[in-house]
C-alpha cells in the first residue's frame, strides 16, 4: 500500500534522525552506553503514585527511589529542569533536575543529550513541588535507551493508517490505544472464568489442517515440506471440537486464531481471534444463554456494568435478556412481501433485483436470502438481537428446525449492526451429515471457494455417536468492538497491512 497520507512529522524526519544519531555517536565517544544492559529501578511509577496519594504541597518525604520512564515532556531552564516520565501503562510522574543536586556536568548533559522519547532512569527523593505535583528530585540520572526518531506531537497527530501500521508508536502516545490493548486480556480472562464456572474444559486444536471445514469461508493454503503435502490454515475449530465431544469431553471451548482468505473491512480481518464452544445435551437455546452470559460478564469485567461506554461517548446497554427476531420475518418486513425458506431462488432474484443488489450466480437459494437480509435489515440491528432460523443449504453442520421446513436451528447475534456470534443445535446424525458434506463438495466442484470438503475422519468420529449438543462461535475482536465501538483494526493489536511502498 502506498502511503497516501504520510504523517506530517515526516517532513522534518531526516534532520531529526541526523541530529539524534550524532548524539548517539557523541555518547559512545565519551564512553557512555546509549543502550545499557541495565539501569537502576526500585519502583514503578504506578507504585510511587499509589504510595504517595494525597501528599501535601512542598513536602520532602526523605524516601529515595530509582524510577524509569519515557520522556514525553521536557522543559530546560537555567538551574532547574523539568520532565514528565511515562511508563507503559500510561502512568506519569514529574522529574526535577536541579543544579545543586546533580551538578553542572550532569545538568548540561541532560540538556544536550536527552530528547523527547528517550527512556531514562532517575534516582532521587520523592517530593511534592511548590505546586503540589508529585515528583522525583534527582540526585543522579542515566540514559536507558536513546530514541532515534521523534514522537508525533499533539499538533500533528498520526493518521489512522499510520496508527495501525506503527502500533508501537500509537501505544506510546495515545491513551485510547493503551486502553484497548489492555482490555483484551481482561476480556480473555473473563471468558475463561465464565466457561470454567460452567464446567467447560479449554482445549487446543490444530491450526494446520489436512482439509478445511467448520465454516463457509475461503481458506489460506500452504505446503508442508516434511509431509510433502498441501495443508490449510484453520478457518474454524468446529470439527475438532466436536471430535472432543464424541470422546466424552462434554463441554469444551477454545480461544483460537482463525484465518480466512477473504475481504478486509471495518468488521473483517484475514486473521482473527474467535472463541468457540460445544455443550453436550444443550441446543441453540441453552448455548444462547451461555453466549449472553459470556458477553455480559465481559462487560462487567471491563466497565463494571452491563452498560458500556464507547470511545465516542455513546453508551450501549448489553444487559437484560435480548430481543429475538426471525430471519425470514425480518426479510419479509424489509422487502414488503412474504418470504420463507421455501421461496424459490427465482422469486428471490426478483426481490434482489428490485433492491438493486448484485447477484453472484454461484449463490444458492439460502445464500441469496441471507444477502437480502443483510441488505435490508442488518444495519438496523443496533441493540443485541438474536436473529433466529437460517436456511438449511447454508448451514451444513446444523440440525434441521423442529417445526419449520427448510430452516435449521441456527441464530446469529447482532450488535451495533454487525454479527457478533452464531449458535446452533448441532447436527449429530452422521448419515445426514455425510449427505450435507457431499452437497458442499459438489458446490466446491462448481467453483464455490467457500464450500466445505468431505472430511472422512470427522464423519467416522460422528459414527461412533455424538450426544445432542449446542455450539457457538464468537469473534473476540468483534466482542471488543461491541464493548468499545471501535473498528476491528483498532481492536486487533497488529492487524495485517500491506508493506509500505519503497
Amino acid at each position: 500500500m502506498t502511503n497516501e497520507n504520510p504523517p506530517a512529522q515526516d517532513d522534518d524526519l531526516p534532520e531529526q534522525l541526523r541530529i539524534r544519531r550524532e548524539k548517539r555517536a557523541s555518547l559512545l565517544e565519551r564512553g557512555i552506553e546509549p543502550y545499557p544492559v541495565a539501569v537502576p529501578r526500585t519502583k514503578s511509577l504506578k507504585e510511587v503514585r499509589e504510595k504517595y496519594t494525597g501528599l501535601e504541597i512542598d513536602v520532602a518525604t526523605g524516601d529515595v527511589e530509582s524510577l524509569t520512564g519515557r520522556i514525553i515532556f521536557k522543559r530546560d531552564t537555567g538551574k532547574l529542569c523539568f520532565a514528565t516520565l511515562r511508563e507503559g501503562d500510561g502512568t506519569e510522574l514529574q522529574a526535577m533536575l536541579s543544579l545543586d543536586k546533580v551538578g553542572q556536568d550532569q545538568l548540561d548533559a541532560w540538556k544536550s543529550d536527552i530528547d523527547l522519547g528517550d527512556m531514562v532512569s532517575v534516582t532521587g527523593e520523592i517530593i511534592t513541588s511548590k505546586r503540589g505535583e508529585l515528583s522525583i528530585l534527582a540526585n543522579s540520572w542515566a540514559l536507558a535507551s536513546k530514541s532515534l526518531r521523534p514522537l508525533p506531537n499533539d499538533h500533528k497527530p498520526m493518521s489512522e493508517e499510520t496508527r495501525v501500521r506503527m502500533r508501537y508508536v500509537d501505544l506510546i502516545v495515545r491513551p485510547e490505544a493503551r486502553a484497548a490493548a489492555r482490555m483484551r486480556p481482561a476480556v480473555m480472562r473473563s471468558l475463561r472464568e465464565t466457561f470454567t464456572n460452567q464446567s467447560f474444559i479449554e482445549v487446543e486444536t490444530p491450526m494446520l489442517q489436512v482439509m478445511h471445514g467448520g465454516a463457509a469461508a475461503r481458506p489460506f493454503k500452504t505446503f508442508s515440506n516434511a509431509y510433502d503435502m498441501d495443508l490449510y490454515m484453520r478457518i474454524a475449530p468446529e470439527l475438532f471440537l466436536k471430535r472432543c465431544v464424541v470422546g466424552g469431553m462434554e463441554r469444551v471451548f477454545e480461544i483460537n486464531r482463525n484465518f480466512r482468505n477473504e475481504g478486509a473491512d471495518s468488521s473483517h480481518s484475514p486473521e482473527f481471534a474467535m472463541v468457540e464452544s460445544y455443550m453436550a445435551y444443550g441446543d441453540w437455546r441453552s448455548i444462547a444463554d451461555v453466549t449472553r452470559e459470556l458477553i455480559q460478564n465481559a462487560a462487567m469485567a471491563v466497565a463494571g456494568s452491563h452498560v458500556v461506554t464507547h470511545h465516542d461517548g455513546r453508551q450501549a446497554n448489553l444487559g437484560g435478556t435480548w430481543k429475538e427476531i426471525s430471519l425470514y420475518d425480518a426479510i419479509s418486513e424489509g422487502v414488503g412481501e412474504q418470504i420463507t425458506a421455501l421461496t424459490s431462488i427465482d422469486d428471490l432474484k426478483k426481490v434482489a433485483t428490485k433492491l438493486g443488489m448484485k447477484i453472484d450466480p454461484k449463490w444458492v437459494t439460502g445464500k441469496l436470502a441471507e444477502e437480502i437480509f443483510e441488505h435490508v435489515a442488518q444495519d438496523k440491528l443496533i441493540e443485541p438481537t438474536f436473529v433466529m432460523g437460517y436456511p438449511v443449504d447454508t448451514s451444513p453442520l446444523v440440525r434441521g428446525h423442529r417445526e419449520i421446513p427448510g430452516v435449521v436451528e441456527k441464530w446469529d447475534l447482532y450488535v451495533d449492526g454487525f454479527e457478533l456470534a452464531t449458535g446452533y443445535s448441532e447436527l449429530i446424525d452422521p448419515v445426514i451429515q455425510r449427505e450435507r458434506l457431499i452437497e458442499q463438495s459438489q458446490l466446491g466442484a462448481k467453483g464455490d471457494l467457500e464450500a466445505m470438503q468431505v472430511d472422512e475422519d470427522f464423519l467416522r468420529a460422528m459414527e461412533f455417536g455424538a450426544p445432542p449438543m449446542g455450539g457457538m462461535g464468537m469473534g473476540v475482536d468483534r466482542l471488543l468492538m461491541a464493548l468499545t465501538g471501535l473498528g476491528i483494526r483498532e481492536t486487533i493489536l497488529f492487524p495485517l497491512v500491506k508493506p509500505e511502498a519503497d
